[in-house]
């Protein structure tokens, strides 16, 4: 039935941004719902163990990637509202997550950043979801599915950084 799926999405002509895209093989299209299908499950089942809401953790992790920055270029970044991301910053500030000091060369502005403790919630926020993968990929998969997931995960961000 999957496969039936992906098939009538094949022969639809696909718009992606008001451009039209080459039609994806029958193949492709019924790994790539499939696939979807999976990540989607996973990504949720992972998400059970957070305990940071998943738009705070999103900027905390943003600023440990990136460094400081405005509210303006977090909200762009995380594709929100700046007004939804001065909320949130407002929460995290609150909780002594982050902390806000004044912009360099524009003294309208201010730039928030991961305070020691934001940078320690954050480490443990990864931690409990890597832990809990990790846990699940060593008690549910073979030797060999433990190699092949490893190449798949290769794949996975090859797909995701395209």
């Amino acid at each position: 039935m999957l496969f039936s799926i992906a098939v009538q999405v094949c022969c639809t002509a696909l718009l992606v941004n008001g451009v039209k895209c080459p039609m994806p093989a029958p193949e492709a299209a019924a790994i790539a719902a499939e696939l979807r299908t999976a990540m989607g499950k996973l990504t949720r089942r992972v998400k059970h163990e957070d305990r940071i809401p998943l738009g705070q953790v999103a900027v905390l992790g943003a600023l440990d990637r990136d460094g400081a920055m405005t509210i303006s270029d977090l909200a762009a970044d995380q594709r929100v509202r700046p007004q939804s991301m001065a909320r949130t910053v407002g929460l995290l500030i609150e909780q002594n997550l982050l902390t806000r000091r004044a912009h360099p060369t524009d003294r309208r502005k201010s730039l928030v950043d991961l305070s020691d403790m934001g940078q320690a919630a954050l480490e443990a926020e990864r931690g409990r979801r890597a832990g809990w993968l990790a846990q699940a990929i060593d008690a549910e998969l073979t030797d060999e599915e433990r190699a092949l997931l490893a190449r798949s995960a290769a794949l996975l961000e090859r797909l995701a950084t395209r």
